[in-house]
């Protein structure tokens, strides 16, 4: 075929050797999993464990509290005011810790000007009242004016009938109950949630176990493959993980297409070059007169079948490194204008889609239409029409070039693809370009059929090839 303007190739024939990157590893998925169950499992503990502290400690303080507002109360609906102008109660509370010294719970009646009226729980205490203000309803305030004895007090100032005094009710009891409910409820919280969060961390970590171990499984599969000899992954996984097992039997679907490829090509060139060598053995043996013209015959034939057969492998090894994309008219007009320098005579005609992309590589793509265009011009009576994507809604790119030579009965036309083969031994080739053609055209996934041109009247060879997505 002539020789298309390409830019030379290196690294095993067009195939490009790219050095993988080295893998770093990126840590263990479990591992990963676990800490983010750990990071909210800590967090939602620590939110909810604040909130239902602040929840229970309100609720205890505000039950304290409702206590004293009703020891208050009860001084209030039972105070009077004597003779004398002082206050006194018309009925005892009930509390008897009102009554034992250093109890623990206290009350005080103060007036401006007047003398303070004390439980006798204080003993030789009294209580510092704030009256720098009025207080009409009930404050409760925390305070430490006892040494030693922190206190919660509840305190109202009031005017009682029958006297002018502002009087300041108080309340006073030791906060030393009140702490310690909420000192034990702080510990019940930390000490469920604590073990509420170790529960729930190894029921995380049980899940993580379990969850991966579909992964597990499928690493064992794959470390089967290499023990065993089988060929695929037939266990039951879950659906999650069925594409990449779907993925991974491709993969070695697709390596075992090439390794049988690699093997058929190698037995092939092998049973081809058998032949040849033998003959020359034979007559080198002999010492045949003829041993040069011998050499030089199955030297040619030989070296027919390596070009088969690095065509197919340089074909092989580009298809496996991506997805190509050429433009369909560019290499045909590349080809024509490499044909026209042989046959100078031939009118060549390209028509069609100019935006057609196929996905085969480019060089592949010029040698496939190299040897059909010349092929066409010269075996033709001198017009060779060639129409790009004849068929634009085919779910294939369909090439067709004709020519207006005297074609090919329909009865050779499948022999015509075997390597060697030739209707014309007039004409100088080796015979290999249809089978080169096939059998690139094959590896890509398309397909070559031969048929009578309508126009021209000879040869119509009908290209398929997978349109470029």
């Amino acid at each position: 075929m002539p020789q298309v303007d390409q830019t030379p190739l290196t690294q095993g024939d067009g195939i490009e050797q790219a050095a993988s990157p080295k893998s770093t590893r990126q840590g263990s998925l479990a591992r990963r999993m676990g800490l983010i169950a750990a990071g909210w499992i800590a967090v939602l503990l620590l939110g909810g464990g604040l909130a239902l502290d602040r929840t229970m400690t309100g609720l205890v303080e505000r039950n304290f509290d409702e206590q004293l507002e009703y020891m208050l109360t009860a001084m209030v609906a039972s105070a009077e005011i004597g003779p004398d102008g002082e206050v006194f109660f018309y009925r005892s509370l009930g509390d008897q810790r009102f009554l034992e010294p250093n109890s623990g719970l206290y009350w005080q009646i103060s007036g401006g000007g007047r003398e303070d009226f004390p439980s006798r729980s204080l003993w030789d205490r009294s209580l510092d009242v704030r009256a720098d203000h009025v207080d009409n309803d009930i404050h409760i305030y925390d305070s430490n004016q006892f040494a030693g004895e922190p206190l919660r007090i509840a305190e109202r100032s009031i005017k009682l009938p029958g006297s002018d005094t502002q009087w300041w009710f108080t309340v006073a009891a030791s906060r030393e109950e009140l702490d310690y409910q909420i000192t034990r409820i702080r510990s019940i919280l930390i000490w469920s949630f604590a073990v509420l969060g170790l529960g729930l961390l190894l029921m995380a970590l049980a899940q993580i176990r379990y969850g991966l171990s579909p992964l597990r499984r499928v690493r064992a599969a794959i470390q089967q493959l290499r023990t065993t000899g089988a060929n695929r992954i037939t266990d039951p996984l879950p659906t999650e993980v069925e594409p990449l097992v779907e993925e991974i039997n491709s993969l070695l679907a697709h390596t075992e297409k090439q390794a049988e490829e690699a093997r058929t090509h190698a037995g092939n060139l092998a049973h081809a070059l058998k032949t040849p060598l033998t003959v020359l053995t034979n007559a080198a043996t002999a010492r045949a007169p003829d041993l040069g013209d011998t050499v030089i015959r199955e030297t040619r034939t030989m070296q027919r079948h390596v070009d088969h057969h690095l065509a197919r492998a340089r074909a092989v090894g580009r298809r496996a490194v991506g997805h190509a994309r050429t433009p369909v008219f560019e290499s045909a007009e590349a080809v024509r204008r490499a044909v026209e320098r042989l046959y100078p005579d031939v009118r060549f005609d390209i028509a069609g889609n100019s935006q057609a992309l196929v996905a085969i590589e480019r060089q592949d793509l010029d040698e496939i239409l190299g040897n059909l265009i010349e092929n066409a011009a010269k075996y033709g009576g001198g017009s060779v029409f060639v129409t790009v994507d004849a068929d634009a809604d085919a779910p294939q790119c369909q090439l067709w070039i004709e020519d207006d030579g005297a074609g090919i009965p329909p009865d050779k036309r499948s022999d015509i693809f075997a390597r060697g083969a030739r209707l014309d031994t007039d004409k100088p080739g080796t015979g290999l370009g249809l089978a080169i053609v096939r059998d690139v055209v094959q590896i890509y996934g398309g397909s070559v059929e031969l048929d009578e041109s309508e126009d021209l009247g000879g040869l119509l060879v009908c290209l398929s090839l997978p349109r470029a997505g």
